[in-house]
């Protein structure tokens, strides 16, 4: 494990669109930002910056500038080399804080290197990425991983799949009471095979509707007539909504080998799984409805002991026994558009 495992965005955005994204970064966990602290503004605010600022919290010295006194002092090194590497080394022993490591084509031997080198002093290791997934190999590499990763993006949405790769994107849960159970006949269901083991009291998150979705149980839990399967959830009709690891929606029925899904627990903790298989047939079903703080939200699932919902006091309960004024766990939130799964706030929609 890394020691800190930072994620330091740096804004791809305008000064105009600062006002907006920086709030939305807080929102979304962030503490660090790689920017000018000139371009904060006054507008009262807890993010940390990296920059060659000698007003940064964590201020990026040019070879021969100043120090300044009670800052973090670091250097930004290219690595084009093996001699590269050691001069990180040499220059870090001499009291550098941090160091900002930039890799142009190989990047993931050059780092294994320099971690190996530093990870027995006191600097921290911040690398530079461009994608999502490199921020995740970056802070995987050798177990240890680096310190931070200064990630470039303009998107919020990127910046929520980061979090949710480094396992540290929660989701608002809440326990909404059942109104209406009903058997609507026969129709097509999708079971999710993923390429990892779930855990009791995670699962998926399934709906009629993009902004109201039930927690859907993996199948850890046997019975007396199957075996557990604690890579599967048996998730829904084939119309629902699933949320993914970006933020934006996919139906079940779009779901794939290779796809990436989002799975939680019922405190709303998320992390991603990569889909082994999807399996699509045709069973009876139950339609459920449940409302919570004004919103009403609905799923069309099979009707089998197997598929399971979480209460509010964590305990699974079947679909086959729930009953009106039951609680189950779901996520909701006001409605909003949504065009090709990436939400649209502005537009308006109306769905029953």
């Amino acid at each position: 494990m890394s020691k800190s495992r930072e994620l330091i965005i740096s804004p791809k955005v305008s000064q105009a669109q600062l006002a907006k994204f920086l709030p939305q970064l807080e929102e979304e966990g962030i503490k660090m930002v790689y920017l000018d602290p000139k371009k904060l503004g006054k507008k009262k605010t807890k993010l940390r910056t990296v920059f060659p600022s000698s007003a940064a919290n964590y201020v990026v010295l040019e070879k021969d500038g100043p120090k300044p006194k009670g800052k973090k002092i670091g250097r930004k090194f290219q690595i084009l080399s093996n001699s590269d590497i050691e001069n990180v080394l040499n220059i870090a022993k001499k009291g550098l804080d941090f160091v900002v490591i930039e890799v142009k084509d190989w990047k993931i031997i050059p780092l294994e290197n320099i971690i190996a080198k530093l990870h027995k002093i006191h600097t921290k290791i911040f690398a530079i990425a461009r994608t999502p997934e490199e921020v995740r190999k970056m802070f995987s590499i050798l177990e240890v991983g680096v310190d931070g990763v200064i990630f470039s993006t303009s998107s919020i949405n990127e910046v929520r799949e980061v979090m949710v790769y480094l396992g540290t994107k929660s989701f608002d849960m809440k326990p909404a009471k059942i109104t209406e159970i009903k058997e609507v006949g026969d129709g097509e269901r999708v079971c999710v095979d993923t390429a990892s083991m779930l855990h009791k009291g995670e699962g998926m998150l399934i709906g009629s509707r993009s902004n109201f979705l039930f927690l859907v149980h993996n199948e850890s839990v046997g019975s007396s007539f199957t075996s557990p399967r604690p890579f599967r959830v048996n998730a829904g009709a084939v119309h629902c909504y699933t949320l993914s690891p970006d933020g934006s929606t996919n139906y079940l029925s779009e779901i794939e080998t290779g796809s990436e899904v989002l799975i939680l627990n019922s405190k709303g903790k998320a992390r991603r799984a990569t889909v082994g298989r999807s399996k699509i047939e045709r069973r009876p079903m139950l339609m459920i409805k449940a409302t919570v703080g004004g919103e009403t939200g609905g799923i069309i699932a099979q009707d089998a002991e197997t598929i399971r919902f979480v209460k509010s006091n964590g305990q699974l309960v079947s679909v086959t026994h729930l009953k009106k004024g039951d609680t189950v766990m779901v996520h909701s939130k006001p409605a909003t558009g949504r065009h090709f799964g990436m939400e649209v706030s502005d537009e308006y929609i109306l769905e029953k």
